[in-house]
């Protein structure tokens, strides 16, 4: 048990407000629905916040059709000028999910810090210290507190050379070698999946040889349930700090709740600077100002599977979402099941964003197609130097078929000089459409550019043209009326329209949707159209549920062949293609790049 003579405050970094919305519904929430949960937190006395970057910068102009600098400037108004706020950035990659330059991390940094922020949390999924020094001197530069991370992770296999105390300890052994100068170490495990015997040996251990005005911060999810034995046996390996966060945004895959913590700390000696007591009243809050949302149980229950696919909290949360959107949520244990192997061949990097995710869609890609069959761009990339270097050396097999099917060399020079000029490509979209070219508008079309994806579907052009995606996980209106009776034929009815004070009454026939004709429309599958119509067959995407058409890559009067891939849909983050099922010529062509289609859906149609 541990316990101090002395008595010891460790410090709180409240995160309900950043990681909490993360873990808990990917991050997608409106800024008025928490506002006043912030404002009571601060009222409390709370005065250390985690607030934005990571998902919390991409959801709100992603998913919400909010300003992500706006929602930052808003939040800094609410709780006042002295209090911290923190975000999270992703060494290489920034707040983004494939990397960038130097150049669009400095103007990042300067963003950041103008709109409020004041420390700045920055990991490096590979654990790569030449990553970590040079992505952290633009955050130096900017004024904000650099809070350099050791990314943590329990392994799904076993090895004595990485995720091992000592091998922690060395990162910071070489952290302090170089030039770069940092303010706070964070140990993050964003996965849960650490053991409190390494927690503790790698507190011990970088305790011992950061100069002692260097505080030691701990961050962990309390996925697999552990999470408050991890802070006790940090704590006693000498944590200064630990994450924390409340009811309804805290435990399953968030962090564990400020309650739980000062509970399980009573009679050691330690005690938080927060009042536990001031916890009931923004729980509350909370409760109100989420209540149209709905949770998922697979992000709000603990799930002891993750310390054999370690998955972080904000991660699970996002990709439940979208499997569920997709209708392939059935898929999930298999997914699961093949983390272990994308891990040990990929070299054992952090499962924390954008590694996880590259984890997972591999993971996914094995499971749809075939193991190795498909190479998710961003894990090809990883285990071919594009990122840095992993932790342990990839598999060299599946580099090479990583090389092969990304038609790319394998890498060992410097990511950050490799990555497009994003900021370029931003500015010309922005002066191409008209819009104005400020230095927020420029990150945003920079921070949501996907290589080969459309412009059109930039999410940053998108929110300044007014005209964002809103999918806010919110709880389905129930109706006790009985659901319509499909249409499969031309139907008369009648339409009354009131304009300027005038009535008129039109009658209309509608005409059956061109999927009206029963289509199967599994995994792409399609179905003839109606008798009369001529032998066309309509093309669906490979999904049950909702997704996004990103490509239509024929138009009507086109010949194609069975096989060709005439349109491409964006699903779990990645571009899917939809291939024709049969040869002839394009007879229709029924949604447009941006459309939200499904198996019910069609996008085309072929006649044979």
């Amino acid at each position: 048990m541990i316990f101090t003579e002395k008595k010891k405050e460790i410090r709180v970094m409240f995160t309900p407000f950043r990681d909490g919305l993360q873990s808990v519904f990917g991050g997608k929430t409106r800024l008025k629905d928490i506002l006043p949960a912030i404002e009571a937190s601060a009222a409390a006395g709370i005065r250390h916040f985690e607030f934005g970057g990571g998902a919390r910068f991409q959801a709100p102009f992603f998913y919400v059709g909010e300003d992500p600098f706006k929602c930052m400037a808003d939040i800094r108004k609410t709780v006042g000028p002295d209090a911290d706020l923190q975000i999270l950035t992703r060494s290489v990659s920034g707040v983004t999910l494939t990397t960038q330059r130097t150049s669009t991390l400095a103007l990042q940094a300067k963003l950041m810090h103008k709109h409020g922020t004041t420390i700045d949390r920055n990991f490096d999924f590979m654990n790569d210290v030449d990553n970590l020094v040079k992505t952290g001197q633009p955050i130096v530069d900017s004024g904000m507190h650099h809070q350099v991370c050791v990314a943590l992770m329990g392994l799904p296999f076993k090895s004595d050379k990485a995720h091992t105390p000592e091998f922690y300890i060395n990162i910071v052994r070489e952290l302090l070698k170089r030039d770069i100068h940092f303010d706070s170490v964070c140990l993050k495990d964003a996965s849960g999946t650490t053991d409190p015997h390494t927690c503790y040996e790698t507190a011990k251990g970088i305790k011992a040889i950061l100069p002692p005005e260097i505080p030691l911060v701990q961050h962990t999810h309390d996925t697999a349930s552990t999470a408050v034995a991890c802070y006790m046996a940090g704590i006693e390996g000498g944590v200064d700090s630990i994450d924390l966060a409340v009811r309804p945004l805290a435990s399953g895959t968030s962090q564990p709740d400020v309650r739980s913590m000062a509970h399980a700390l009573k009679g050691t000696g330690y005690s938080l600077d927060i009042d536990p007591d001031k916890m009931d009243e923004i729980e509350s809050l909370l409760n109100k100002g989420l209540s149209e949302y709905e949770f998922n149980p697979v992000t709000t229950s603990a799930d002891a599977r993750v310390v054999g696919f370690p998955m972080p909290g904000g991660a699970i949360g996002p990709n439940v979402h979208m499997m569920k959107s997709a209708g392939i949520l059935d898929k999930y244990s298999e997914v699961l099941a093949e983390f272990p192997e994308v891990v040990r061949a990929g070299g054992g990097w952090t499962s924390v964003t954008p590694g996880s995710q590259q984890y997972w869609l591999q993971a996914f890609n094995n499971v749809l197609h075939g193991r190795w069959e498909k190479i998710d761009a961003g894990y090809g990339k990883s285990i071919l130097g594009y990122f840095g270097r992993p932790p342990l050396p990839p598999d060299p097999e599946v580099v090479k078929i990583a090389a092969e099917k990304l038609e790319m060399p394998p890498f060992d020079g410097d990511p950050l000089e490799e990555a497009p000029d994003t900021l370029v490509e931003a500015e010309a979209a922005l002066k191409e459409r008209g819009l104005e070219v400020t230095d927020e508008n420029k990150f945003l079309v920079a921070a949501a550019i996907v290589p080969g994806k459309n412009m059109e579907l930039n999410e940053g052009i998108r929110l300044l043209e007014n005209r964002s995606k809103i999918t806010l996980p919110l709880k389905k209106e129930e109706s006790d009326a009985p659901a319509a009776a499909p249409i499969t034929a031309p139907t008369k009815t009648s339409v009354t329209v009131t304009e300027g004070g005038n009535t008129r009454t039109y009658e209309v026939v509608v005409e059956p949707p061109a999927s009206a004709a029963a289509p199967t429309a599994a995994s792409g599958q399609s179905a003839p159209a109606p008798a009369g119509g001529g032998a066309a067959t309509d093309v669906f995407s490979p999904f049950e549920g909702n997704v996004e058409l990103v490509e239509v890559n024929v138009k009507v009067g086109d010949t194609v062949t069975q096989g060709q891939v005439v349109a491409a849909v964006e699903a779990m983050k990645a571009k899917h293609d939809v291939k024709a099922p049969c040869a002839g010529r394009v007879s229709a062509v029924h949604a447009s790049i941006g459309n939200e289609v499904s198996a019910g859906k069609p996008i085309l149609s072929i006649e044979a």
